[in-house]
C-alpha cells in the first residue's frame, strides 16, 4: 500500500467544521472533533482501512472516496484519541507509520491586500465557505498533495480571526482562501504554512 497523505487535526475550529461538514457525504463533523484523513493506492485498500478503524474504536466515517488512482477517507470523532486509536490500528494493519506518508510541500502562499469589490464578487461565486468582503485582504495558500489544504485551513482558523472563504482539498494542488485584516491574515498564512513544513514524510 502506498500511503499518499495522513493527517491527524486534534480540534476542529468552527468554521473549518462548518465547511467540511457541506463536503462530506457520510457523518457530519462538528466543531470540536477529532479527525483523521487518509488517501492511498491502491484505491481497493480502502474498505480494509475503514473497517480496522471502525472495529477498533469509537469513530464515524465522513467520507469513502474509492477513484481509478487513490482512495481517500475521512473519519472523526468526539475525543481524540479515539480517532488517534483508529489511524494508528490503520498503520499497525499494513506495517507502516506516519513517516511513509508524502511530505506536503507548500508550493504557494499570496497575499492580495484591499481587495477589490469586483474580484471578491467574482471569489464568492465559487466559494463554499464564507463572503470575501471589498478591502478585505485575502491570501491563497497552495497546497502539495492537495488533501494537506485541510490542515492548513484548522490551523489558520485557530491561529487568527480570520475568514475561510474556501478551500479545496482535491485535484494536483489544494488551495486555502482565507480574509480579514492584513495582519490577521498574515498570522493565519504564518500559521498554516508552518504546520505544513512541520510535518514529517518521505519524498515522492
Amino acid at each position: 500500500m502506498e500511503l499518499r497523505s495522513y493527517i491527524l487535526i486534534d480540534t476542529m475550529q468552527p468554521q473549518y467544521a462548518a465547511l467540511t461538514g457541506v463536503l462530506m457525504q457520510g457523518d457530519t463533523p462538528v466543531e470540536g472533533n477529532a479527525e483523521l484523513f487518509v488517501e492511498l493506492a491502491p484505491a481497493s485498500d480502502l474498505y480494509e482501512v475503514l473497517d480496522v478503524a471502525l472495529k477498533s474504536t469509537d469513530i464515524r466515517p465522513g467520507l469513502l472516496r474509492v477513484e481509478r488512482e487513490f482512495g481517500t477517507l475521512e473519519i472523526h470523532g468526539n475525543f481524540q484519541e479515539d480517532v488517534i486509536i483508529a489511524g494508528q490500528s490503520i498503520l499497525d494493519r499494513f506495517n507502516m507509520s506516519e513517516n511513509d506518508r508524502i511530505k506536503p510541500q507548500v508550493v504557494g502562499a499570496k497575499i492580495i491586500t484591499n481587495v477589490n469589490p469586483y474580484e471578491a464578487q467574482l471569489i464568492n461565486r465559487t466559494s463554499r465557505g464564507s463572503l470575501l468582503l471589498k478591502s478585505q485582504s485575502l491570501c491563497v495558500i497552495e497546497v502539495t498533495p492537495s488533501a494537506y489544504v485541510m490542515l492548513a485551513a484548522n490551523e489558520a482558523e485557530k491561529a487568527a480571526d480570520v475568514t475561510i472563504v474556501n478551500y479545496t482539498p482535491s485535484g494536483r494542488y489544494g488551495r486555502l482562501l482565507i480574509a480579514g485584516s492584513e495582519s490577521s491574515v498574515k498570522v493565519a498564512r504564518d500559521a498554516a504554512v508552518l504546520s505544513i513544513e512541520n510535518l514529517s514524510g518521505r519524498t515522492k
